[in-house]
């Protein structure tokens, strides 16, 4: 997928998702929010309230090309409203659940910030040298943001989805997008976060059902090995569409929703070696 697709996926999951939350702040009514299945101790609110930190966080480092991380205590990195009311009424994430009403300048908040960090994205391209958090320098540009936030807002959108019971399929193009982001940058920097336990030769194949795609993925010591189309001899293998794919790698589908071959027992043990976050 290439840097104009991705944005164009970025601006509809922000669409999607502020549809999410509208329906379950309409069927709440007077009424507490949901909660979301797929993120325990969390609301709606909560959802759009972390998303949204992410997108100004991301913004501050994109509108000033940034080369270290900024400061996430730094208040004014969120460009919180001023008016106290407003803020009495924030979701903050050590009250979570926050199931109280959802109000309109907390929405706006959020539209208004993935619309800014859209415009970067437009305005920066996909080359700009940024602060990641990829151990990887090649990595270190604002596509890697791009790339990220797009595969983050389509989890949070299903998520959100998820509250009212309606959580659709993610798209195939980003889902397909999706999948090998996650062996090749999420999984080496969550296995280096947690300390996760050394690979044992552990090999596992990943296989697409609505469209081309093949993964092997083995695990030796602290490396992660991805090889794309393998065909050889794999510990355990799962097979669905690439929605399904990414939402079990993100832990949001058990793996009973798969098609699997060969030691089942072994894709929970992935969570092990590849800790969610």
């Amino acid at each position: 997928m290439d840097y104009s697709e991705r944005l164009s996926h970025f601006r509809n999951e922000t669409l999607a998702f502020e549809k999410a939350i509208g329906r379950a702040v309409a069927e709440a009514g007077e009424g507490p929010l949901p909660l979301v299945p797929s993120c325990p101790g969390w609301s709606p609110s909560d959802l759009l309230g972390h998303l949204g930190g992410v997108h100004r966080f991301v913004g501050r480092i994109l509108r000033d090309r940034l080369a270290e991380a900024p400061d996430p205590t730094d208040l004014s990195l969120f460009e919180l409203p001023a008016d106290p009311q407003t803020l009495a009424a924030w979701p903050l994430p050590e009250q979570a659940p926050n199931r109280g009403p959802l109000t309109p300048p907390v929405t706006a908040w959020f539209g208004q910030g993935a619309r800014q960090l859209a415009d970067l994205f437009h305005e920066l391209g996909p080359d700009e040298p940024v602060w990641t958090w990829s151990a990887d320098r090649s990595q270190r540009t604002s596509g890697f943001w791009l790339r990220m936030q797009t595969i983050e807002l389509a989890i949070h959108r299903w998520d959100a989805e998820g509250a009212t019971g309606t959580p659709g399929p993610v798209d195939a193009d980003v889902a397909a997008d999706a999948v090998p982001q996650t062996f090749e940058v999420m999984a080496p920097f969550r296995r280096a976060v947690a300390a996760a336990p050394p690979g044992a030769g552990e090999c596992y194949r990943f296989r697409r059902t609505d469209g081309p795609g093949t993964w092997t993925v083995t695990f030796r010591g602290d490396l992660v090995r991805v090889a794309q189309g393998a065909t050889g001899p794999a510990h355990v293998e799962a097979a669905g569409t690439a929605s399904d794919l990414m939402l079990f790698l993100w832990r949001r589908i058990p793996a009973d929703d798969l098609e699997t071959a060969g030691d089942k027992e072994l894709l929970a043990h992935w969570f092990t070696l590849v800790p969610p976050l």
